[in-house]
């Protein structure tokens, strides 16, 4: 099959906006016994809620007022409101659900992202766009090796998978003429140190 066909499916796929959803579901996988299935269902629907629905919300809301013309906003200056909108849901997300004293590796997961998520929107006034697929899909990478570390556990396969995702989704956004290499490399970088400091 023609990878021009196949490269853009995996930029849908994990599109920034199901990250925190793919993070959490892996998660609980990896945390299960620590906590009952209505809780980790409950707080599933939480995040579900705070960063997949609201945000399609809002992008229903802008692309109707004129402010984005597409899911993939690629103007810098289109994104800056769906940015700001971004750290607002998620600092709710860490002030309401995902505390510090229920889940606290995932909390600090969110709070790189909260990070990450501000270092991009800083990075638009001085006319340099990042990556917001690879900020995401490199941050699950690296929250998943910390988790590992953490937990003393072996997640190679999903470890070497990640990995192997943040090339894929590279090439996709390459191919898809979304990015440039410096604005894969900046995403890249956002994605990574955040969680590193938070690791």
């Amino acid at each position: 099959m023609n990878s021009k066909k196949i490269l853009p499916f995996f930029s849908y796929l994990f599109h920034p906006i199901f990250i925190s959803v793919y993070t959490t579901l892996i998660y609980f996988y990896l945390n299960g016994s620590y906590y009952e299935n209505p809780e980790k269902y409950f707080v599933l629907f939480q995040i579900v809620i705070i960063t997949v629905l609201l945000p399609i919300l809002f992008f229903v809301l802008m692309r109707a007022a004129g402010k984005v013309d597409s899911i993939m906003v690629s103007e810098i200056e289109q994104r800056k409101i769906p940015l700001i909108i971004q750290c607002f849901l998620i600092v709710l997300l860490v002030r309401k659900s995902v505390t510090l004293e229920l889940y606290p590796e995932l909390h600090f997961f969110f709070l790189g992202g909260l990070l990450s998520t501000f270092l991009a929107y800083i990075l638009l006034f001085f006319k340099t766009k990042a990556s917001l697929h690879m900020i995401t899909i490199s941050a699950l990478t690296l929250f998943i090796i910390g988790l590992s570390i953490h937990n003393q556990t072996k997640n190679l396969n999903l470890i070497a998978f990640l990995v192997l995702m943040n090339g894929i989704i590279a090439s996709s956004r390459l191919e898809m003429k979304a990015h440039t290499n410096k604005e894969l490399v900046i995403g890249f970088l956002l994605g990574i140190i955040p969680q590193l400091l938070f690791l």
